[in-house]
C-alpha cells in the first residue's frame, strides 16, 4: 500500500510537474517533489538493519518500489547523487538493481525505437485532460 499510494503518486506527480507539465507550477514542483522526500525518508529509515522491505526476503514489495526508485533521477531533478540524502535506501536500490533479473527488465524494449521527442499528438495522448472534447 504504501509504495501505490504513497511513494508511486507522490513521485509520479513530481516527474509530471518538473518534466512534463505545459505550464510551470513552483507550489505543485514544490509539494510533489517535497513528498517524495519525505516517502524516501520513510523507506530510509524502515531500511535501516534489514536487506529487504518486508520480512527476510525478496518480494513484490522490493520489486515494485525499486521500479520507483530507479527513476529517483527524474524524480530528484537536478540532484548530481539523487539517494545520496538516503544512504540506508541508496544501498538497498543498489543491491537489488544488481539483481540478474534487473538486467533482463532493463534490457525489455531495448530493440525498439520509442519517440523521443514529444509531440500534439503525444501530449494528447499522454494528457487528454489537457485538451477540449473532440466534437
Amino acid at each position: 500500500m504504501f509504495v501505490a499510494t504513497g511513494l508511486g503518486p507522490f513521485s509520479g506527480q513530481a516527474v509530471h510537474f518538473q518534466h512534463a507539465a505545459p505550464d510551470p507550477s513552483p507550489y505543485a514542483v514544490n509539494r510533489y517533489r517535497r513528498e517524495a522526500e519525505r516517502h524516501y525518508a520513510v523507506l530510509d529509515a524502515h531500511l535501516a538493519g534489514r536487506d529487504f522491505i518486508v520480512g527476510d526476503g525478496y518480494s513484490i514489495a522490493d520489486i515494485s518500489a525499486w521500479g520507483w526508485i530507479d527513476r529517483a533521477a527524474r524524480v530528484m531533478k537536478g540532484e548530481a547523487d539523487p539517494l545520496a540524502p538516503w544512504p540506508e535506501l541508496k544501498r538497498w536500490f543498489a543491491t537489488i538493481d544488481a539483481r540478474p533479473a534487473v538486467a533482463k527488465a532493463r534490457a525489455v524494449g531495448q530493440d525498439h525505437d520509442f519517440k523521443k521527442t514529444p509531440d500534439e499528438e503525444s501530449r494528447r495522448a499522454l494528457f487528454p485532460s489537457n485538451y477540449p472534447p473532440a466534437g
